[in-house]
């Protein structure tokens, strides 16, 4: 008769212990295929326990097939030996722990938003509005594009910041861009060949690879993307960012910007998605016009995201499909999910629509202004001031910043990290080896503390 004891089984309850008992001496051999077990009553008799207790242990088994049974005459070890068991599992080490995170005194790399700039109490008051006025709006599912006062609320917003006309309908919200990338990638073709900006913003070209697309880095002028190598590789798609450039701070003339719309239109195949990423941060004359507004052949597909004017936590972003694109995703995939909760949304729908978001760009635009003429002062001030040069500093959260120096990218930016700097090269941003930009740093400086500045640029100095 088989005997367990009971006198430390933990938090277990009865049924539970016993029930891993036996599976445990079923996984170790101690009981074979075919053999029987003791009856309930017998069993809970030997063992001093109830019969209900054997009875769910038993039936915790039956259920994951490590017995069976035959009426009126009890239950049985099951042969598992086709299974995995103990014995035949591979070794596995534990896993590394993860890397802790660095922390560093300036980060001129980071694109977070600053604590002290996030409207906190506003955004709580509106969350508990949306909960106690819109608590049955919250429990519905949202449609795939999402809820349509949010898509309204940025129709509107881009009509009078952009000048841009578009139906609520054309608008596709998701949890960030990336995952807008791959719905698009779905939409458009994995069969297309797809090409970015070299150099440009890494992640999209992974995204791209991680999707076994095909996918072309297309070397840049100074007027932007050049069309002549699109034409070359065949691209079918082009991912750009016309307004600005992420590194090189480019905005593509409107020349330029007609002639890319010339390319696509040759063909039906051919699109151009435009990344107008931090649009909202124009500090001199007014904001670029966009590709998509002066697009009448319906090929600009235009994404933008909240992450850069709210905070890069809020993962709220948005597309905006040409009109027989939207028709055809709504026709295929029109059963996804949106990936952004209700509560969200709508609370982002008020943001928007009671007038929070236009008062809110209007005083980071103004923070941002500080922060990137408190940093050129510093620079200006420095010993450094005399060797440098700076580039595109009047778009967007970043600029370029050369320095006449004989040290190489790579043993300047190991020096940043021992003075507790993080430091990106341009000369990273490239993929192919085409004459990269030596010396010359990407400075973002939105998620430096103000108080920090100085110290930042006078360790800056000491690196050279």
């Amino acid at each position: 008769m088989l005997t367990y004891s009971f006198s430390d089984i933990g938090s277990d309850s009865l049924y539970e212990y016993l029930y891993k008992c036996i599976k445990n001496d079923i996984l170790d051999g101690v009981l074979t295929p075919g053999n029987r077990l003791p009856s309930k009553r017998s069993f809970a008799k030997h063992l001093n326990i109830s019969i209900i207790t054997i009875e769910n242990a038993y039936a915790q088994l039956l259920a994951e097939g490590y017995i069976y049974s035959i009426p009126k005459k009890g239950y049985y070890i099951a042969d598992i030996s086709t299974s995995l068991t103990k014995s035949s599992l591979p070794f596995v080490t534990s896993p590394e722990p993860e890397q802790k995170e660095i922390s560093y005194f300036a980060d001129f790399t980071s694109s977070q938003t600053h604590p002290d700039t996030f409207p906190f109490s506003l955004w709580a008051k509106l969350i508990r509005e949306v909960i106690s006025n819109d608590s049955s709006a919250l429990m519905k599912n949202s449609p795939s594009g999402g809820i349509f006062p949010l898509r309204q609320a940025i129709a509107n917003h881009l009509k009078q910041f952009r000048g841009m006309s578009v139906f609520p309908e054309q608008i596709i919200v998701g949890a960030g861009t990336e995952y807008l990338y791959g719905l698009l990638i779905q939409l458009l073709g994995y069969e297309k060949i797809y090409a970015v900006e070299d150099p440009g913003y890494q992640k999209i070209s992974a995204i791209y690879k991680s999707n076994h697309v095909q996918c072309y880095h297309i070397p840049m002028d100074q007027q932007g993307i050049c069309i002549e190598q699109l034409k070359e590789v065949q691209a079918d798609i082009i991912h750009i960012s016309p307004s600005h450039h992420f590194p090189t701070g480019i905005i593509t003339p409107i020349s330029r910007r007609y002639e890319l719309l010339g390319w696509a239109s040759d063909s039906n195949s051919r699109y151009i998605i435009e990344d107008d990423y931090d649009c909202e941060f124009r500090f001199m004359g007014k904001p670029i016009p966009s590709l998509q507004s002066i697009d009448v052949m319906e090929k600009v597909i235009y994404m933008n995201t909240f992450t850069k004017t709210l905070a890069s936590t809020i993962r709220i972003s948005y597309m905006i499909l040409p009109k027989h694109l939207m028709k055809q995703f709504y026709q295929t995939m029109g059963f996804y999910s949106c990936t952004v909760s209700n509560f969200e949304q709508y609370t982002l729908t008020r943001f928007l629509q009671d007038g929070h978001f236009e008062r809110h760009i209007n005083r980071m635009r103004n923070f941002y202004h500080r922060q990137r003429d408190l940093l050129l002062d510093c620079l200006k001030n420095s010993p450094l001031s005399s060797r440098i040069t700076i580039k595109e500093e009047d778009a967007g959260l970043h600029f370029l910043l050369y320095v006449d120096t004989l040290f190489p990218d790579e043993v300047i930016l190991k020096r940043a990290k021992v003075e507790g700097l993080r430091l990106s090269s341009l000369s990273q941003y490239y993929f192919k080896d085409c004459s990269p930009k030596e010396h010359t740093f990407v400075m973002n400086y939105s998620a430096i503390h103000p108080d920090h500045m100085k110290e930042a640029i006078d360790r800056l100095c000491k690196i050279f």
